[in-house]
Parts: structure tokens; C-alpha cells; sequence
């Protein structure tokens, strides 16, 4: 049961960062944008948790110096914890550009944390994961500390392989899940639950037991696992990992932080959720393709890929890579295609003064290949395109497409297959 999941936990537990981790993979040195599509901090989650009757800290959110005084005042903790709020992970070992050295401190004393409040509320944290700037901090999470006698790993994630939920536990949490799969994956416990029955009792039970819970606290684990998984359906989530999933000297069973990603395809009865989408981390250019429903990702190459799908999107950017170019971006058309899409999707590449080519990779199934045509002739008569523009389409219409962008008069360049036009885009660049 366990050795299998060690394969596949990378991605499997991580879906939606799949594309990132993927392109990683594909280009060591490029450094990456990631792309969350919905961003929640981690005060947001745990209201959502607590909301739903899951154990989390007691905590408040402030954004100012004196409200965080006020708060860990409210508190009334013999210790409390002041976390910085950014999406980037990494925090504690991460520095501000007042001097403060980390995102996260420790303290019995309200007016330290005041104290420490003004180094943080205003002042850029930069971390591994943020960019090289760092993050402007705009609110703090001031919450009780608890002491953690034992700290375990558990999940909840939707799986394609078992067509629904699954559990997925360890008793080795506090750490990277992914490297305790791959150094003991007897410590890997997968339970897979009917979706149309819900998780059982004995189900839950076996999970505490499995994670190492023992007398009392093993009842109280099964009942938070079941909370976990009733709140997994109510929000249309894909993905609920608690690590650490944890108990305390007191007896409380407590999921002390959580990542939780949700089917975007919900986004129109979880309004309220995705309301709360964070995008001031966020590249501009991102937030200005999103109103576009288009899906952008940013690269530090200077080929820009235009395509449809994401699957699409990685070979385009592999294939660039292996001609010896390197991708600037991949802007991710999706289906239902119109042609003011193409517009503002050359609008934004052409916006970046990284880009030196354009390569348009487009299969055509679902996607008519003339309305593409006809979208890139527009954007490249009334933008005035100055780069070399290498095109790629296969599917429905495209030998009408092909008749458009022949007929243009414009420099665009047709391309067999995408070997061929990742070579072209690569000599145009090769050519300045």
C-alpha cells in the first residue's frame, strides 16, 4: 500500500503546483514564477478550518502595530506566536528590510510582540520562495503558541488513480512528506474513501491509529479526520494537508498549519472563498491576463509561448529548451477561445522587454484554428509587432487559418510541426 504512493507523492499531493514542479524539472536554471490560482493566506485557512468545527490555535489577524498589541493582549497565552503573512513559504528563516531577522517569533510578552509588529507591518520579507525583493508584509497572525509533544502527517487529496478521495498519513510529520515516502515508505498510510459513502468510523479510526494516536486522543484524532473530510466536500476542495496534524501535553488533538487548494471549476457556489483570492503577490502581468481568462507564468527566457492547454505549454517550453532557447513565459489560452483573447494575449507578450520572439503553438480541437489566425493578424497589424513571430497550428480549421495568415502580407512565419518551429523561433533570436 505505501511503496506505491511513494512513486507518485510528489504529484499526487502537490496537484495543483504539478505545472511548476514540472517545468523545474524541465529548466534548472530558470527561475520560476509560480502560479496559484487560488491564494489564500494562512489565517484565511484556518478561519475556514475553525469554521467548519476543525481544532486550530486561537488567533487574530492585525494589521498595525497596536492592533497586534491589542490582540496578543485578548489572547491571554502563556506564549504567543507572531507570523508574518505572505503566500510564500519559508518564513521563519526569511529577513525584512528593517533588520528583522525572521517571519515568525515566539513570546510571552504582548509588548514584544508590538514591538516586533513594527519591524514586520509594512517592511518587505524576502525569502527562497518570494521574489528577490521580498514580499511587502500588510498583516501579521498573532496566535497562541502551543507545545507540541508529537507532531504526524495527514491529508486529504482528490486521486485520479482511485477516481475520488483519499487519505494519506504518516506518523513522521513536521517534515517533508515527499522525502519521508521516498527514505521509509512503511511510515505511508493511504485509505481510499467512497465518495458516495463518506468516510466510515472504522475508517477514521484505523487513520489515528495508523498516525500513532493511542487512548483518549486516538477518538479525538478520528473525529477531527472526519471533520477534515466533511469540510473537504463542503468548500469543493482537491487538496486538505495538515502537517502538522499534532497533539499537545493538554490532550488536544490540533492541526497546526494547513494547505488547502480547491476545484476552480466550483468557484461559482464557493463565492465566498474565492472572494478571499489573495493577488497582491502576484506579478501584474498575471492579474492583467486573469481578467482575460487567460493563464500566465512567467520564465527569465526571452522565446514567449503562446499556446492551448498546459500539457501543451511544457512541451512548447521543453522543446525551446532543448533547440538551445530559453522560454520567457507560457501564456495559456484554455478552450473557448475568442478572438479579443489572442488580441490582449499579444498585447501582454509584447508588453515584456524580455521578449524577442514569439512562438504560437495551437492544437486545434476544441480551439478553431481561424479564429486564432484571424486574432494574430489583428494584434500584429494594430500592435505594430517588431518581433519575429513563428506560428504552429494543427487541428479543426486549420487549413483556413493557414489561407488567413498566408494571405496577411504580415512576416509571420508557418511552421510544419512544433520541432520545426521551436528551430525557427530559436534562429530568430539566433539572427539579432
Amino acid at each position: 500500500m505505501a511503496a506505491p504512493l511513494a512513486g507518485q507523492a510528489g504529484a499526487v499531493l502537490r496537484d495543483l503546483a504539478l505545472r511548476s514542479a514540472c517545468l523545474r524539472g524541465s529548466f534548472p536554471a530558470i527561475q520560476l514564477t509560480p502560479r496559484r490560482w487560488l491564494n489564500l493566506q494562512e489565517y484565511q485557512s484556518k478561519k475556514i478550518m475553525a469554521d467548519h468545527g476543525v481544532t486550530v490555535q486561537r488567533f487574530f489577524v492585525a494589521d498595525s502595530a497596536n492592533d497586534a498589541l491589542e490582540a496578543a493582549q485578548r489572547l491571554k497565552a502563556k506564549e504567543i506566536v507572531l507570523k508574518a503573512q505572505i503566500l510564500a513559504g519559508g518564513r521563519g528563516k526569511g529577513i525584512f528590510n528593517s533588520g528583522l531577522k525572521g517571519g515568525v517569533h515566539l513570546t510571552k510578552d504582548p509588548k514584544t510582540v508590538e514591538r516586533l509588529a513594527k519591524q514586520m507591518i509594512g517592511y518587505n520579507l524576502s525569502t527562497k520562495q518570494t521574489p528577490k525583493d521580498g514580499v511587502t508584509v500588510k498583516k501579521v497572525m498573532v496566535a497562541e503558541a502551543l507545545n507540541i509533544s508529537r507532531e504526524t502527517y495527514f491529508a486529504i487529496l482528490m486521486d485520479r488513480a482511485c477516481n475520488g478521495p483519499v487519505m494519506v498519513g504518516s506518523p513522521q510529520g513536521g517534515v517533508d512528506i515527499e522525502e519521508v515516502a521516498v527514505t521509509s515508505p512503511e511510515l505511508i498510510f493511504k485509505e481510499e474513501i467512497d465518495i458516495f459513502e463518506g468516510i466510515k468510523d472504522h475508517q477514521a479510526l484505523q487513520m489515528a491509529k495508523n498516525l500513532g494516536f493511542k487512548g483518549p486522543l486516538q477518538q479525538k484524532a478520528a473525529d477531527q479526520i472526519k471533520k477534515l473530510y466533511n469540510l473537504f466536500l463542503k468548500i469543493d476542495a482537491t487538496q486538505v494537508e495538515v502537517n502538522p496534524f499534532g497533539e499537545t501535553p493538554e490532550g488536544q488533538v490540533v492541526c497546526f498549519d494547513a494547505k488547502i487548494n480547491f476545484d476552480d471549476n466550483a468557484e461559482f457556489r464557493q463565492r465566498e472563498i474565492f472572494a478571499m483570492d489573495d493577488k497582491s503577490e502576484n506579478e501584474p502581468i498575471e492579474n492583467e491576463a486573469a481578467k482575460y481568462d487567460l493563464k500566465y507564468i512567467g520564465l527569465d527566457g526571452n522565446i514567449a509561448c503562446f499556446v492551448n492547454g498546459a500539457g501543451l505549454a511544457m512541451a512548447t517550453c521543453d522543446i525551446i529548451s532543448l533547440n538551445g532557447g530559453k522560454p520567457a513565459n507560457f501564456l495559456d489560452l484554455g478552450g473557448g477561445v475568442k478572438e479579443a483573447q489572442v488580441y490582449q494575449a499579444f498585447k501582454l507578450l509584447t508588453a515584456d522587454p524580455k521578449v524577442e520572439a514569439i512562438l504560437v503553438n495551437i492544437f486545434g480541437g476544441i480551439v478553431n484554428c481561424a479564429i486564432i489566425a484571424n486574432g494574430i493578424t489583428k494584434a500584429c497589424r494594430e500592435l505594430e509587432l517588431k518581433v519575429p513571430l513563428v506560428v504552429r497550428l494543427e487541428g479543426t480549421n486549420v487549413h483556413e487559418a493557414q489561407r488567413i495568415l498566408n494571405e496577411s502580407g504580415l512576416p509571420i512565419t508557418s511552421a510544419d510541426d512544433l520541432e520545426d518551429a521551436a528551430k525557427k523561433a530559436v534562429a530568430s533570436v539566433d539572427k539579432k
